[in-house]
């Protein structure tokens, strides 16, 4: 089996180039002692004569995703799917896939009804600084800060409910019995330190095997075979997705992620093989 790895280009790994950069070559070395012919590739170098049997992308260039989808409908595997990146890049389609498939997440708000603050998010995309998430205490800020993102010639803004609870991000992958949870507040890795407004985690209980069901639920239905997010854990236990990405750093459990990747794109690769 040849396969390509395909890097993300650097704007789409906000403080994250080198995390990105490990769990791909993680893959790559997993792929290897497998018996796979590797090679890597920075997505603005992907060209349409790099010919493979599989592509493992982390790609987000909408030229880099044209020309992978070039390669689906030739009959490779390209792992996430460009229908799923595509999807899961844009964060206003993944809110609406969530709320039409009953997946518990943040109110939304169109008027002052947060009693505890609001996020504003860019919904035309993934979220590539700081300034993509912002924090509003008031609904005067919230107005002020949408402000900001229209100068920015960003039209499409998420405005939620700042929800209380434990932060708590998740890594998964599709088909496979994996699947992690880490608090963030507990060892310090964060990507813009957003929460810091939700303070300490208080570790509340809550169905890590439910949330495992709730997020494999949302990858099928994005078509997001490797994918991770984050959630808020209420007091009562409850919890909401507040974010959901393909393909992650998995920076806090990465050699566990890197074989269930490569599990999973072997079995992908056999079902095919044996239709």
């Amino acid at each position: 089996m040849k396969a390509v790895l395909v890097y993300r280009a650097p704007q789409f790994s906000p403080n994250s180039v080198k995390k990105d950069q490990a769990i791909l070559e993680a893959v790559g070395e997993e792929l290897r002692q497998r018996g796979a012919q590797v090679s890597y590739v920075q997505e603005e170098d992907l060209l349409d004569d790099c010919d493979a049997d599989v592509y493992l992308t982390m790609s987000r260039l909408p030229e880099t995703l044209a020309l992978l989808r070039r390669k689906e409908e030739q009959g490779r595997v390209v792992v996430n799917s460009t229908r799923g990146i595509e999807m899961a890049t844009t964060r206003s389609r993944v809110d609406r896939l969530m709320r039409e498939s009953n997946i518990p997440t943040a109110p939304l708000c169109d008027h002052d009804t947060g009693a505890d603050g609001y996020w504003l998010k860019r919904g035309d995309a993934a979220a590539q600084s700081l300034y993509d998430v912002q924090f509003a205490a008031t609904w005067n800020d919230v107005e002020r800060k949408l402000g900001y993102f229209h100068q920015r010639g960003i039209d499409d803004v998420l405005i939620m409910e700042h929800i209380d609870g434990d932060v708590v991000k998740f890594y998964g992958v599709q088909g496979t019995s994996f699947f992690r949870c880490y608090y963030p507040t507990d060892d310090g890795q964060t990507k813009f330190g957003d929460e810091q407004h939700n303070g300490a985690a208080h570790h509340y209980n809550f169905s890590e095997q439910q949330l495992h069901e709730d997020a494999d639920k949302l990858s099928r239905l994005a078509d997001v075979k490797v994918y991770g997010g984050d959630c808020i854990v209420r007091p009562d236990g409850t919890y909401a997705v507040i974010d959901f990405n393909d393909w992650p750093s998995f920076a806090r459990c990465r050699e566990e992620a890197a074989q269930a990747i490569v599990q999973a794109l072997c079995g992908q690769v056999q079902a095919i093989t044996e239709k």
